[in-house]
């Protein structure tokens, strides 16, 4: 008798464990997955910029827990340098109903801001948040976004003085940005500012390839021609820019390092991708319970001047020293 009760409390035992799980097994698979959106606004989808941005923003969400496919799930739309495509997309982010989006460039956060003031958005590379009204302040966002800046206006004067440093005798400069976006129109603003008498400026419109290309033709007519290339707008366009100064030997700065390491004589500007990284340490503080307006938002911390001296030698350019000396990287 005693053998058989403690088999049949065994067995009651067991029975309730092997109930329990399924029941654990189906808490697991019914936990809520996350969604995230993400717009890459000025960028290809096989551009490998825009592909080392997502991967690192990634690659920080799996370090923090979020793994796309297990517990969370991300959207993607890419822009690809075109306004409508960007307000188009933005729009279906919103329509997905996220729980995050995260505007991957400057050119990504208005369009998504003109669609919701409710989802939290996480931004990355912008110019000048407060300025353009998507935060209050930088200490203080205030709003639904929040994120991580690109650089402040000033920054657009150093390239002015680079340009000075390496083609003294520059007296023409052609400024390509795009006049659709604030930062655009804000750089070629603070250029204007700062340049010296007797130097002429040129806009350029980035609107599209065959405006950039008929601009810069017209303007390497006139003598003593540099260019400078501002970061609203331009990124799509950037081979063909680049091009487009070999083959008229126009001496040009560019903002960022990515533009050197495909034949752009001079680039400074800060490092594009950190962002990406910290945009993720924000969306996982965003998911577990914190809100974008309480978040600051936090300017650039490492800033980059490369120098391709195979370009410079094309052009026949000698580099000062004292500008080499400067240089966080030169590329033979």
């Amino acid at each position: 008798m005693h053998f058989r009760q403690v088999k049949r409390r065994e067995f009651i035992t067991l029975l309730g464990g092997t109930a329990a799980w399924p029941l654990a097994a189906r808490a697991q698979q019914t936990e809520r997955v996350r969604r995230i959106g993400v717009l890459v606004g000025g960028l290809a989808q096989d551009d490998p910029e825009g592909r080392t941005r997502l991967a690192v923003f990634q690659q920080t969400l799996a370090t923090l827990g979020w793994t796309d496919g297990r517990n969370v799930r991300i959207d993607y739309r890419w822009g690809e340098g075109d306004a409508e495509l960007r307000r188009k997309y933005a729009a279906e982010l919103v329509a997905l109903a996220p729980d995050v989006i995260v505007a991957m460039s400057n050119t990504s956060i208005g369009p998504l801001l003109q669609v919701t003031r409710t989802i939290p958005i996480v931004f990355a590379n912008v110019v000048d948040p407060v300025g353009s009204g998507y935060v209050a302040s930088l200490a203080r966002p205030g709003g639904n976004a929040t994120g991580f800046t690109q650089f402040e206006y000033r920054l657009s004067g150093k390239w002015l003085e680079l340009l000075k440093e390496i083609a003294p005798n520059v007296s023409q400069v052609a400024v390509i940005r795009d006049p659709r976006t604030g930062s655009g129109t804000g750089q070629f603003a603070v250029i204007q500012a700062l340049a010296p008498v007797g130097m002429e400026l040129f806009p350029v419109n980035a609107v599209s390839a065959a405006e950039i290309e008929r601009g810069i033709e017209a303007f390497a007519r006139m003598p003593n021609g540099g260019l400078i290339v501002t970061s609203g707008g331009t990124a799509f366009h950037r081979e063909l820019i680049i091009s487009l100064a070999a083959r008229h030997r126009l001496t040009a700065v560019y903002p960022f390092r990515y533009h050197s390491s495909i034949g752009g004589l001079i680039s400074y500007g800060p490092d594009t991708i950190e962002p990406t990284r910290r945009a993720a340490g924000y969306v996982d503080r965003i998911l577990k319970g914190e809100k974008p307006a309480d978040l600051p938002v936090q300017n650039p911390t490492n800033y980059e001047l490369v120098i391709n001296l195979k370009t410079a030698r094309t052009l026949g350019l000698t580099v000062p020293p004292s500008l080499l000396a400067r240089a966080d990287e030169v590329i033979e």
